[in-house]
């Protein structure tokens, strides 16, 4: 179960029911990683709630099908494929999306990478950490950085980034992944303390484990328990329209408190688990790893 932190006024209207369309009807949302995952399925509900969807991934072919069922169930959607690791091309995709749809209400920075790889076998892959950051951190920096001033001028935006548990968790092999992430989330939360006067506010989705491409190199994870995209997609949309700070899980939550008050009580277990679960066969190079999910 996750932890939505909201504002007392967003409680009142979920005790009250809101009785009226989504505040998504009608706004500009862009989501990017819309190709596929929790991107794709938060893109499908936000068009069903009203609101005009920008699909930004880097495959123009899953892209056209995405926008495909949206407009057939009657939804508006725009398309665009951009590189999200080039900040060049980043640049010119926020020139092309003001120019033709104007400002973006709403930004979900979905697109990511994820690397589960210990320090043992990442002493002469400094490209680990260089990619990661790259899509990770710098590209949904570019692209918020890009959108912000036209939120700010309209008085009304909202972020939403898909980060991790580990943030708070600091669990082994996760290294150049939960670095990249923490990164953004507190970036995020900096961000959204000099544009709250101007409305524009952030939130920062602590998922643990969500069932998409991008996990199935790893066999550790072959047994556990999980979230769908779509159940994943269904807190992205409850975030964009609450707009609470952070949503967290359970155990995120008690994670980063052990890690506060009992560093090295933390460090212990984690060390233990670190030697107990080994790396996969993708980290160790038997396997092709998934690429960037964009």
């Amino acid at each position: 179960m996750g932890l939505l932190w909201v504002t007392p006024r967003a409680r009142l209207r979920r005790l009250a029911g809101r009785g009226g369309p989504s505040p998504l009807a009608g706004r500009t949302v862009l989501v990017t990683g819309a190709s596929s995952g929790i991107g794709e399925a938060t893109a499908l509900l936000v068009a069903a709630r009203g609101a005009h969807v920008v699909l930004v991934a880097r495959r123009a072919d899953e892209l056209a099908r995405v926008r495909a069922s949206i407009e057939a169930a009657g939804g508006r959607a725009s398309s665009y494929t951009c590189d999200l690791t080039d900040l060049d091309a980043i640049d010119a995709l926020v020139e092309r999306v003001l120019a033709d749809v104007g400002t973006v209400d709403y930004l979900v920075n979905n697109a990511g990478r994820s690397i589960r790889r210990s320090l043992d076998l990442s002493y002469d892959r400094f490209h680990d950490f260089e990619r990661t950051m790259a899509i990770n951190y710098f590209g949904p920096l570019r692209l918020t950085m890009g959108l912000l001033p036209a939120m700010r001028a309209q008085g009304f935006g909202h972020v939403v980034n898909i980060v991790t548990w580990g943030v708070q968790m600091k669990a082994p092999k996760f290294a150049a992944y939960i670095a990249s992430k923490t990164a953004l989330d507190t970036w995020s939360r900096i961000a959204g303390r000099e544009t709250y006067d101007d409305g524009v506010t952030f939130t920062n989705m602590r998922f643990s484990l969500v069932a998409t491409a991008m996990v199935v190199p790893t066999d550790a994870y072959d047994n556990r328990t999980s979230m769908s995209a779509e159940q994943a997609a269904a807190k992205v949309v409850r975030a964009l329209e609450d707009r609470p700070v952070t949503w967290d899980t359970v155990p995120g939550r008690i994670g980063g408190v052990v890690n506060v008050v009992a560093p090295r009580l933390s460090d212990a277990l984690m060390a233990r688990f670190h030697r107990s679960v080994p790396d996969s066969a993708a980290a160790r190079g038997a396997t092709p790893e998934v690429s960037e999910q964009q």
